[in-house]
Order: structure tokens, then C-alpha cells, then sequence
């Protein structure tokens, strides 16, 4: 898309790649969220969105990357991508900030079809969001969200360095839900760093992000506010092992 500079934004690693997705690709995604992201009996999402027939769990899949679309500016955004492999939409990958050119963090969110969990593919997308975030928009840190109960992704996050970093409390499925909050630092990332990723079609898109071409991140990144990361994204919560 002409108009759009995020449309060409792509990263790509030895198994998956992660790309904005066309009009056929959230068709596919929408399919795939409405075949099941996670059991039946554990809700890993903050906002329920896979509650409900599988004609409504597609459309709101649309709407969330529809939404994200209509509402961005450089001051506040969530950027969506779908994870492919192998040619095919296998579950999102996301990242969002608020006031990035000042705070320098990002929030994941992710989830895979249940039918492509377990096959590592989770871990290569979030290794390949990470790039994005850290070597392609020079962010500082990566925060991330999961349910206590959440054990693959907990798993998931403590292999790629992230450090405990608080906790959080919501009502899910009308009861009570703690989950643990996760940050990555940039040093901690680069000392972890093993899976390769290629990232392209970034450049043209930087001012979206709040971060130019050339613009360095500051030496120390400026803590968000209380529940830094929780206020700019609709679901810190990840169904991707």
C-alpha cells in the first residue's frame, strides 16, 4: 500500500516471518482464531476475545487489526503482524507503545492456532519481534504480560531473558486473575541473542513509530507510568508455545 508504510514491514527467521498482514491473510488468521487459540477451560486473554461462536471470534479478530489500524499515531500504537509458516498464517505477533520517543518501551502480545503450539514456532516469532523492537526501532526494553497459570509461556519468557518485573491482577471470566509482568532490557536481549532475523521494509516506516531514521535511543530509558505497558494494549497476554 502506497499510503501505508507499514504494509511492507516483514522479519524473517530460519522458521517463520512476521509481515502486516494483506486482506487474505486476516482472512486466514480470523479462521484460524475462530478453529482455537488455547483450552477450553483457561481464558489467557485479559478481554475474552475468544469467547464466543466462531463466526464472532473471527470478526473480532478483523476488528482488533482494523481498530489498531484507524487509531494509530506516533504517539500511541499497536502494530499486529501475522506469523507465517511454511506460506501459511499460523497466529499474531505484536508490539505496542505509548510516547515511544520518550519511553523507548514496547508491549508483546502474541498468540498461535492451537493446531501450530509446540512446534517452536512461538519462540522464533518472539525472537523476531524482538528484533523489531530492539535493533529495528531502538527500544530500550520489552515488557510482557502472562497469566500466572500460563506455564509454556511463562516458560517462553524466561528463556529469552526477560526478568520479573511486578505483578497484576484482573477479573477474567468474572473471577480473579494474577498474572506476572516481565521486562527484557536491551543488554539482557543482545547477551541472549540466538535466533537469526532478518528485518525489512522497516526504514520508511520509522516516523510512524516515533523513531526517525538515524535517531539513537537515549542512554536511559524514562520509566512509563504505574502499570507501565498495561494502558496501551487490550490483551499483555500471550497463547504461543
Amino acid at each position: 500500500m502506497q499510503h501505508w508504510p507499514l504494509s511492507g514491514i516483514t522479519v524473517r527467521t530460519p522458521l517463520v516471518e512476521l509481515r502486516c498482514p494483506t486482506p487474505r491473510d486476516l482472512d486466514e488468521l480470523a479462521a484460524l482464531g475462530a478453529e482455537g487459540v488455547h483450552a477450553p477451560g483457561f481464558m489467557p486473554f485479559f478481554s475474552q476475545w475468544t469467547d464466543g461462536d466462531p463466526a464472532t471470534v473471527a470478526r473480532r479478530v478483523l476488528q482488533r487489526h482494523w481498530k489498531a489500524m484507524a487509531d494509530w499515531s506516533p504517539e500511541d500504537w499497536t502494530l499486529y503482524l501475522v506469523v507465517v509458516h511454511d506460506g501459511e498464517v499460523v497466529g499474531s505477533q505484536s508490539l505496542g507503545a505509548r510516547d515511544f520517543t520518550v519511553t523507548r518501551e514496547v508491549l508483546l502480545t502474541s498468540w498461535l492456532g492451537l493446531r501450530h503450539q509446540g512446534l517452536g514456532l512461538g519462540g522464533h516469532a518472539r525472537a523476531a519481534v524482538l528484533e523489531l523492537a530492539f535493533a529495528g526501532l531502538g527500544a530500550q526494553d520489552a515488557l510482557s504480560v502472562v497469566r500466572r497459570e500460563n506455564t509454556a509461556s511463562q516458560a517462553v519468557c524466561r528463556k529469552f531473558g526477560f526478568a520479573h518485573d511486578g505483578t497484576q491482577t484482573n477479573a477474567v471470566r468474572g473471577q480473579r486473575a494474577v498474572s506476572d509482568r516481565y521486562r527484557l532490557r536491551r543488554a539482557d536481549w543482545e547477551a541472549a541473542r540466538v535466533v537469526p532475523a532478518e528485518i525489512g521494509g522497516l526504514e520508511p516506516a520509522l516516523g510512524m513509530f516515533g523513531a526517525e531514521p538515524g535517531t539513537r535511543p537515549p542512554a536511559s530509558t524514562a520509566l512509563a507510568a504505574t502499570l507501565s505497558g498495561v494502558r496501551y494494549a487490550p490483551d499483555p497476554d500471550h497463547a504461543d508455545a
